[in-house]
């Protein structure tokens, strides 16, 4: 281009910016500026040009004004509902859900949600009762050993920062590193109270020693069904007995160097004793000293032997009775086999524990009602004298259960006779007993087990009609009963369904 046509471009250029800032507007087009609004003038499009035209012209829609990007406010990392609601609320929220399930793994996957939720999840409340079990080993070939390593190396981390509250725990099915993680434990947790190893194999005496020396509030362990050596649990008691608890404990021929320690005192304020059978039966019958028993632990509670086969130690001739438990509150004998319980070894135990509560003696085919009545305990609650899986060459009671009824109706709440072989007269006269009390207040009975016996019908409906808040009812194997009414009944409707059957039913049994 020619210097003087680049020239005139320059100034055509600089004419046309002047001209365009003498006309325009905010917010005004080129279109407007040509043909103001109000001039009464309008653009008419012709071939090549534009015509402004006098008068009123066609309606033009106005130019929309260009959108401003919209400025959305900073976020933070927790903007939202959760980042508003209190900390307070969310902790009982996830409180709830701990309760249920359990804390693992809940609270370890709403850690990850945001910061809110991570600061939950990390109180140490919730913390308070866990359960750590290996996962099982999958298809892959990892073996349990390298599972349980897996989920030790994760608790390196998890015990220092979140079980430093921790108060109840509980292992199962560990088989090679209960070692390091109970000394894990007693490094980090100095309020744990209560320990459970179920099907647990490697307890060491050293493991559980220095848990009973570093954990000063330690006072219940349960370790039935798992693998411990006595020598470990007896270095535990030295340390940790007297101020233990509760002690649940797994039958086996190490179990009478545990008890010793027991009967010489080792643990004085015990108040919870559990001794049962594991999966494989000891064939050899234990011999409990009953009176050494009493002396050595006078605060226990709770005394259950649970299908064990046992028998109590002779008492010396012309020795005086033992002091009894005071404070004995339940009693579980119960057993599927055949045992030793009889009437004179309830009296043993049982004569100086007046506030008895529940006493449970299924499979104590030689226990009878006369034997019961002589109990010094006036308010039982829960009674259990069933039969179960016994020969039918057993030689059963016939009479006597009005006296059951009759001692503790008032204050029964659930009683089982099954199986036994009570008469029909009898069986009547017993649940009479709860048609009605002197005062008119109505029975507290809710759960009656009467399978396998010869109740009748007239019986059952007059039962059912006295007592209102009866909730369980099994009438499962009653000779005497109709054809479709022998079976269990479970809530109240239910129940009150079985009355109707039987008021309207034939009353012939079949």
């Amino acid at each position: 281009m020619a210097p003087g046509a680049a020239r005139r471009a320059r100034r055509r250029a600089r004419g046309a910016r002047g001209a365009r800032g003498a006309w325009a507007r905010p917010g005004q087009s080129w279109w407007e500026r040509l043909a103001p609004r109000g001039s009464e003038c309008h653009l008419l499009p012709a071939d090549s040009m534009l015509l402004v035209v006098p008068g009123p012209g066609p309606r033009v829609a106005p130019a929309k004004p260009r959108a401003r990007p919209r400025l959305e406010p900073a976020q933070g990392p927790d903007a939202g509902w959760g980042d508003r609601l209190p900390l307070e609320i969310l902790v009982h929220i996830f409180g709830l859900l701990v309760a249920a399930d359990g804390p693992l793994p809940f609270l370890g996957r709403a850690a990850r949600v945001c910061r809110r939720w991570h600061e939950a999840a990390s109180h140490p409340a919730l913390w308070h009762t866990v359960t750590l079990a290996p996962p099982p080993p999958g298809r892959a070939a990892q073996s349990g050993v390298k599972m349980e390593k897996k989920l030790l190396a994760a608790l390196q981390w998890l015990v220092p920062n979140r079980f430093s509250q921790l108060q109840s725990l509980t292992l199962l099915h560990w088989k090679s590193q209960v070692h390091p993680v109970l000394k894990l434990v007693s490094e980090q947790c100095p309020s744990l109270t209560f320990l459970k190893l179920s099907d647990c194999h490697g307890v060491t005496a050293e493991a559980l020693g220095a848990l009973a020396r570093a954990c000063s509030r330690l006072h219940s362990l349960d370790l039935q069904h798992s693998t411990v050596e006595s020598a470990a649990v007896l270095t535990f008691l030295e340390e940790a007995g007297a101020r233990m608890r509760k002690l649940w404990l797994t039958y086996s021929s190490q179990t009478t160097a545990i008890l010793g320690a027991l009967l010489g005192g080792r643990c004085p304020q015990l108040q919870v004793l559990e001794l049962s059978t594991g999966l494989s039966r000891n064939s050899t019958p234990l011999q409990l000293p009953v009176e050494g028993l009493q002396k050595g632990c006078p605060q226990l509670q709770v005394l259950r032997l649970l299908n064990l086969v046992w028998l109590p130690k002779p008492c010396a001739r012309g020795s005086m009775p033992g002091p009894g438990f005071p404070r004995l509150q339940e009693l579980c004998l119960a057993s599927s086999t055949s045992n030793f319980v009889s009437n004179e070894v309830l009296d043993r135990l049982l004569h100086g524990s007046p506030g008895l509560r529940l006493l449970d003696l299924r499979g104590c085919s030689r226990v009878t009602p006369a034997g019961l009545l002589d109990l010094p305990c006036q308010e039982l609650e829960q009674l259990y004298l069933g039969l179960y899986g016994h020969s039918d060459r057993l030689t059963l009671v016939k009479e006597g259960s009005p006296l059951l009824t009759h001692k503790w109706g008032r204050t029964l709440r659930e009683l089982d006779l099954s199986g036994q072989g009570f008469s029909e007269e009898d069986l009547e006269r017993a649940l009479a007993a709860f048609s009605g009390s002197p005062d008119g207040s109505p029975p507290a009975l809710c759960s009656l087990n009467l399978r396998g016996t010869r109740v009748t019908p007239s019986t059952v409906s007059s039962v059912i009609a006295s007592c209102p808040g009866l909730l369980h009812l099994n009438l499962e194997s009653c000779r005497c009963l109709p054809r479709g009414l022998k079976r269990a009944y479970r809530g109240l409707e239910e129940v009150q369904w079985c009355l109707e059957q039987l008021l309207t039913s034939s009353p012939s049994p079949s």
